[in-house]
């Protein structure tokens, strides 16, 4: 596998992921879309279907891993070189990024409305009296098409969320037995990861919105940060190490314990 080959098929295989993956999340929650309010079932099943997509165009030119922890894991197990993970790592996050300016450019209009919609961004009263709602929040009201967030905001348990997520979706993946000879996941291999994905989502995803990806919420974020939208208020880099350092531990402790119990 060249480094054209791993650069190729990780930026495209990466960016068809977020754009399906943020594409679903921008049509559930932006009021002027079609999908408006469709909910959570429908992110999982998107999410599900975007890895599916990504892996399946990418897997014969790359191996599709499509995210740093599964290249971390990969690493540990002994089925990708250590001289190759920076390339794929940046191949991956350069993907993120335009699969996010992707997601902006096909929502542009439904961006612009929720955006400028006073119900979204305007005054509102509330039990306290009247609240300007034009003042930027920590975490703008679309940040969540971009990146996750947690529904509790507390360090510890958001992190270890992250890193049992992760290691499940790792370890799933080394133990298909479909990693070792370099040529990614197969055709099976991509649906039984889309299924497992879905699974997490909607087993685990409830309390930090399921990153279980460093660049599926990094990547995006900083396109987030960049965009000229207007009102969007702010991206949260607060929080942004979670989604970074959680799946990072967890692609790391699957593919310590895939050598341990299953080499």
């Amino acid at each position: 596998m060249s480094s054209s080959d791993i650069f190729i098929g990780e930026t495209i295989g990466t960016a068809v992921l977020i754009l399906l993956g943020g594409g679903v999340c921008a049509a559930v929650t932006l009021k002027r879309s079609k999908a408006h309010n469709a909910g959570w079932l429908a992110i999982t099943f998107g999410w599900g279907f975007a890895v599916l997509t990504g892996a399946y165009l990418a897997g014969g030119v790359s191996g599709a891993h499509l995210n740093p922890a599964v290249t971390v894991g990969l690493a540990i197990q002994g089925g990708t070189e250590w001289g190759d993970v920076p390339l794929y790592l940046g191949s991956q996050l350069l993907g993120a990024m335009i699969g996010a300016l992707l997601v902006w450019a096909v929502y542009y209009g439904q961006f612009h409305a929720h955006l400028t919609d006073p119900e979204i961004v305007g005054t509102k009263s509330t039990d306290e009296g009247m609240v300007d709602q034009t003042a930027a929040p920590k975490a703008g009201p679309v940040l969540g098409i971009f990146s996750t967030g947690p529904e509790i905001r507390n360090g510890v348990q958001n992190v270890i969320t992250e890193i049992i997520a992760t290691a499940v979706l790792v370890l799933a993946i080394l133990t298909q037995g479909l990693n070792g000879d370099g040529n990614g996941l197969g055709t099976l291999g991509a649906l039984i990861t889309a299924l497992v994905v879905v699974g997490i989502g909607l087993s685990l995803g409830g309390p930090t919105g399921y990153a279980i990806n460093p660049v599926r919420d990094l990547g995006p974020r900083i396109v987030h940060s960049l965009l000229p939208l207007p009102n969007k208020g702010g991206s949260d880099w607060g929080y942004a190490w979670v989604p970074i350092v959680g799946p990072l531990v967890g692609g790391a402790l699957a593919g310590g314990l895939y050598n341990l119990a299953f080499a």
